[in-house]
């Protein structure tokens, strides 16, 4: 029942995917809008965190960046299911610009596994259709709460690459295998800023203000010696049809290091720098800061205003 599911589902998106790039920017645009009248958990998300991470703009400013960043994001996902559901070849042609990939090819040919650390900034889904087209790729992925969910993932990541994309659940087990390959010479692939559950990370400055962030990055590298880059999709241009800037970065070295505190700063004040070059392409409709720091006295800063209830 959950793959036929996610079939109908996976026919659904190819529908939405075949509509034409000028078609989708306006369609995103239009859920924006919907986004905002009605005042939905993405909205008030989005703003509590713009409040938490850039208190110095006036509330006008952060209204306007709300905006751009709820049609950012709902392009974002329209975008997703166009590249899920094409070829992958038309998917790579977006991209018009590549500014790093030696560093993959240099970290490959010398017999090291990589950890590409890719946060939710720009288009990771069409990063990971770039990486496997140039080596065979682990993903660390946390599993959705719906067996159909989970599914359709699993259908639209493998689909041309099925022998080149590997799906790794976010528990023990998975960890396990991700060392393993690393160590093995294998690129692996996480994305850095999701919170972890309490006790299974480390808190750290992000924006100025302490998030739980995963100690995973720092243990695979300091066990395997693999190299950590830093790897995003960045759109430069959306008038017509998408185009995009990949990057890959060389991680601070403290990213690695043994000391879980010292490797999740560094890591997070990487993630920061490449979210503040264009902040509207981060994901800000995450709840990033829910957990807080034991005896800090801190409460959740979403609750209740980002779930049922209202200020």
């Amino acid at each position: 029942m959950a793959q036929f599911a996610a079939r109908t589902l996976y026919l659904l998106a190819a529908i939405v995917g075949r509509l034409p790039w000028p078609w989708l920017r306006r369609a995103a645009n239009a859920m924006a809008g919907l986004l905002e009248r009605r005042s939905t958990r993405e909205v008030r998300v989005t703003e509590t965190n713009l409040e938490l991470a850039y208190p110095e703009l006036l509330p006008g400013q952060r209204l306007q960046m709300r905006q751009a960043i709820l049609r950012s994001t709902t392009l974002q996902v329209l975008e997703t299911l166009r590249l899920w559901t094409r070829p992958r070849q038309e998917n790579l042609s977006l991209i018009v610009e590549q500014h790093g990939a030696h560093l993959l090819d240099e970290a490959i040919a010398a017999g090291k596994g990589v950890i590409i650390a890719a946060p939710h900034y720009g288009n990771w889904e069409l990063l990971n259709q770039w990486l496997a087209s140039r080596t065979p790729l682990a993903i660390l992925y946390a599993p959705p709460d719906s067996k159909v969910g989970e599914a359709f993932l699993n259908l639209v990541r493998a689909d041309e690459d099925a022998a080149r994309i590997t799906q790794v659940r976010a528990d023990g087990a998975g960890v396990r295998q991700l060392l393993r390959y690393a160590a093995g010479g294998g690129v692996v692939g996480i994305l850095p800023d999701q919170q972890p559950k309490l006790g299974e990370g480390e808190f750290a400055p992000f924006f100025g203000k302490p998030a739980l962030t995963m100690t995973l990055i720092g243990r695979l590298a300091a066990r395997s010696g693999a190299t950590v880059l830093m790897g995003y999709c960045e759109r430069i241009d959306s008038r017509r049809s998408p185009r995009f800037a990949l990057h890959l970065e060389a991680a601070p070295p403290e990213a690695a290091d043994r000391d879980p505190a010292v490797s999740v700063a560094a890591l997070n004040a990487a993630i920061e720098r490449i979210a503040r070059r264009d902040p509207t392409q981060y994901q800000w409709t995450y709840k990033r800061y829910s957990l807080r720091p034991p005896g800090s006295g801190e409460k959740n800063p979403y609750w209740p205003y980002c779930y049922r209830g209202r200020r």
